[in-house]
Order: structure tokens, then C-alpha cells, then sequence
């Protein structure tokens, strides 16, 4: 089958290699879309993850496909079923998973490999993170079901409340997914990023007024206008760029929860004010991938339509295009691209 495999920095190459087989407990499936990530822009920016996989490596972790093969002990499942698979599953047996805290679990099975014909998918996920499509949901929506996860578990962990004012930076795709859930749930959601394309976007997913950084002076002094002179309830910074983690916790009022999301560069600090830290009794929040139940609760909220994701999403595009993709996510062009490997 032909596979997409990053090697290093800026090294991604299409392959042929081994069409899959599954082992006990194991699925492969048909890839019918696998939708790009910014995760994915900057691992391969980077040419590696700390945490997700070791170079070199198949590559690619958002996938709605067809169960192709079903390996022996799998039950519930049969060749043919229409799924999602999520790029992880916890142990459910270490001292972060006895206290529900799955996202934290050292064990955590990886997977990467969407972006080929066919992927494997390990007994734990298939066990504990294998969802079936419901019906009408497109593969499209369906293979953004990891991220949107991502988003509902940093949502539930930002200690929102009724009427909160809320302040998101970034307009990338988690950006926007964080502006349409919130901006559905009343929240007043304010939104700073770089496009004005991408501004409209969030206009239409609900953000109450949107923001060109390119325009500003002040963001922070900007949020204080916006908030009787306060700053924000809550503040999510959806970038992964460490000044910008320190300007998300300057736009924060005294007692607001500032979450941040987008990961930052490995061995990157950041410098926090003490005082401001103690005495206006902030909450930094960092905020790590999701769990089975947000995957879950991801995949339905999909397939409701009561949010129109398919603004982020661009046209199809065969695999032989993946580092086009990749060069137009990086000049901000598009979004999020749905790559079908079937047409090679």
C-alpha cells in the first residue's frame, strides 16, 4: 500500500510498504479520510513528538474508515463497519486511570498511521476507543473526532460557568472548535487571531466579536475594554507559542482560569509574575489530549449538526498531495484538508 512516513524535519516521504495484517484483537482498517491536524503541521515542522512517536514513523492520527480485516479475539465488530478510531487508549490500570484521569495515563497506546491506505489499529484502542459512525455523518466530520475531543476535555477542565466572558487566541482549527462549542453553550467568546479569513469563520461559528492581532497594539489592554477594565473569565490560548502563553495570562481578571492548550516546543519556559499569580488568584490550567468519554461525546456532537464544522474543513485531496497540504496549512491557506489515500 502507499504510506505517508515522516522521517524528520520537514522529511515526509510516500512509501510503498506491507499492506497491514492484524494480530489478536487487532482491526486494520480502510482509510476512507484522514483529516489533517496542526498537531500534524508541527510534528512534521519539528520532525518529532515527545510523547506520540518515534522517527521514523507512519504518520497521521485523525481517521474515519471501514473495518478491512479483523484479527482473532475481536468481538462486536466485523469486516465492513464503519468506524472511528481514536489515536490512543489509556491502561485503565495505573494510578491516573484508577482516579479517571485517563488523559495522564503513562501507558497510553499510541497510534499513527492514517495517512496510507490502511491502518492497524492496536488491541487497546479497538478494546477501549473504536466508535462506530453513526449514520449520515460524513467521513469527513467523522475523522475530526480527535480533535473536537480534545477540545470538550479542555472545556470541561476550565471551570466555565454561565455568562463567563471568554477569551480565545488562536484561529486555527482547535482555535475555531473552542469558539463553536462555547459560542453554543451562551458564552461570550471573544477571538484574537492572524486571518481575517479565518476571523469570518469564527464569526460564523458564533465568536461575538473577532480580532486581528496584526492590528493591535495592546491585546490585553484591548480584553480589559471588552470587560469593564477586568480582563477575562477565562482565557484559552490555542497557538503553542510561549510568548503567547504569557500574553493569554495578562488578558486574565483577578480569579479567572487561564487554560493552556496549545503545546509549546519541548524544553520551552515561560515567565510568570508571581504577584499577579498569588494575590489575583489566577488558575493556569494546562490541558493534554482527551479521554474514551470525550471521544464519545465528540463523535456525537458531529453527528447532531448542530454545529456546522464543515467550515474548517477544505476539499478532498488524494494522497500524492499530503506535502502540498502540508506547505498550504503552513501559509495558513486552509484549514483542515481531508486526504483520501484511495486516490493515491
Amino acid at each position: 500500500m502507499l504510506a505517508a512516513l515522516l522521517y524528520g524535519r520537514e522529511d515526509l516521504r510516500l512509501e510503498t510498504v506491507a499492506d497491514p495484517t492484524p494480530g489478536a484483537g487487532e482491526v486494520v482498517l480502510q482509510v476512507a479520510a484522514a483529516t489533517t491536524c496542526g498537531t500534524d503541521l508541527k510534528v512534521w515542522r519539528r520532525g518529532g513528538h515527545a510523547k506520540m512517536l518515534q522517527l521514523p514513523t507512519l504518520f497521521g492520527h485523525e481517521v474515519c474508515g471501514k473495518i478491512a480485516a479483523v484479527g482473532t479475539g475481536v468481538s462486536g465488530w466485523q469486516i465492513g463497519d464503519r468506524v472511528v478510531a481514536n489515536n490512543s487508549a489509556p491502561c485503565m490500570k495505573c494510578f491516573f486511570c484508577q482516579r479517571q484521569e485517563y488523559s495522564l495515563c503513562p501507558h497510553l497506546t499510541w497510534n499513527n498511521g492514517t495517512f496510507a491506505e490502511f491502518v492497524k489499529i492496536p488491541a487497546a484502542i479497538v478494546e477501549r476507543n473504536l466508535w462506530r459512525v453513526p449514520d449520515g455523518l460524513t467521513e469527513e466530520l467523522a475523522a475530526m473526532t480527535e480533535p473536537l475531543a480534545c477540545v470538550l476535555h479542555g472545556i470541561a477542565r476550565s471551570n466555565f460557568q454561565p455568562g463567563n466572558s471568554v477569551v480565545i487566541i488562536g484561529d486555527g482549527a482547535i482555535g475555531l472548535m473552542f469558539v463553536a462549542v462555547l459560542a453554543q453553550q451562551s458564552q461570550e467568546v471573544y477571538l484574537f487571531g492572524g486571518q481575517d479569513q479565518r476571523l469570518q469563520v469564527g464569526e460564523q461559528l458564533g465568536a461575538a466579536k473577532t480580532f486581528n492581532y496584526r492590528q493591535l497594539t495592546d491585546i490585553p489592554g484591548t480584553v480589559r475594554q471588552l470587560t469593564s477594565g477586568w480582563g477575562a473569565d477565562i482565557v484559552v490560548e490555542a497557538t503553542g507559542v510561549p510568548t503567547v502563553w504569557e500574553m493569554a495570562i495578562a488578558c486574565a481578571r483577578p480569579g479567572a482560569t487561564v487554560n493552556l492548550f496549545g503545546g509549546c516546543p519541548k524544553d520551552t519556559t515561560i515567565t510568570v509574575n508571581t504577584e499577579q499569580l498569588h494575590y489575583s488568584e489566577l488558575t493556569l490550567k494546562g490541558v493534554f489530549h482527551n479521554t474514551p468519554t470525550y471521544v464519545q461525546n465528540a463523535l456525537a456532537l458531529l453527528a447532531s449538526g448542530s454545529i456546522p464544522f464543515d467550515l474548517l474543513l477544505s476539499d478532498r485531496r488524494p494522497l500524492k498531495d499530503l506535502e502540498q497540504v502540508f506547505q498550504e496549512m503552513l501559509q495558513r491557506q486552509v484549514i483542515k484538508v481531508p486526504i483520501d489515500p484511495s486516490q493515491g
